[in-house]
């Protein structure tokens, strides 16, 4: 289960800067991915995007439908650089489980940090049936197999229902830290997670 999550190159503006790609769709990507991010995505209109990235309207519609289908295209990308990103970031704080929270207050300490884009899609596109609220789910679903897999290997009993507390605190840590404008959230989360792990021991 472990193995879809071995690091690769991320290539997220968090982590890095980055200029802007020359190839169009990349461009389209990459733009639509930080307004949408930074404004919300019923804020921003194709129109914004165009003017952005610099890539005509002929152009745009060449690679995508519609606005939905590059809504989509953004949360998938995002999705596998995302969980990369974790999975790297686990391995540095020691691998464990409890590294999660550690990989998260990092996370929380940037100043674009601006909420979980996939809770943001969750509540923007509130029908469960969308494109985008599925891919969002789908992620949430990827990030908790991946904590259930960590918790195994940690020799934790019961890993599956562990691993629906360790993402409740996870969802709860993100949208507190949102609120809050503070990385202690990871913190405080992973105090409860460890008094959690301790009991199932």
């Amino acid at each position: 289960m472990q193995e879809r999550y071995r690091s690769v190159p991320i290539l997220v503006k968090s982590d890095y800067d980055r200029g802007m790609p020359s190839n169009a769709r990349q461009r389209l990507l990459t733009t639509a991915e930080e307004l949408f991010y930074a404004e919300g995505i019923r804020a921003v209109g194709v129109e914004q995007i165009l003017n952005t990235s610099g890539v005509g309207r002929a152009s745009f519609y060449r690679h995508f439908a519609s606005k939905d289908d590059l809504v989509v295209a953004v949360l998938q990308d995002r999705d596998k650089r995302w969980r990369a990103w974790l999975a790297e970031r686990v391995t540095t704080h020691g691998g464990g489980p409890l590294a999660v929270f550690d990989a998260l207050a990092e996370r929380f300490a940037r100043q674009d940090f601006r909420g979980c884009a996939f809770i943001n899609t969750m509540v923007e596109t509130a029908d469960p049936t969308s494109p985008a609220h599925r891919v969002a789910a789908q992620h949430k679903a990827e990030v908790a197999a991946y904590v259930e897999a960590l918790l195994t290997t940690a020799g934790a009993s019961e890993p599956a229902a562990l691993a629906a507390q360790f993402t409740l605190l996870i969802d709860g840590a993100l949208v507190t830290a949102l609120r809050e404008r503070t990385p202690d959230a990871a913190a405080r989360a992973r105090v409860v997670a460890a008094t959690l792990l301790a009991s199932t021991a």
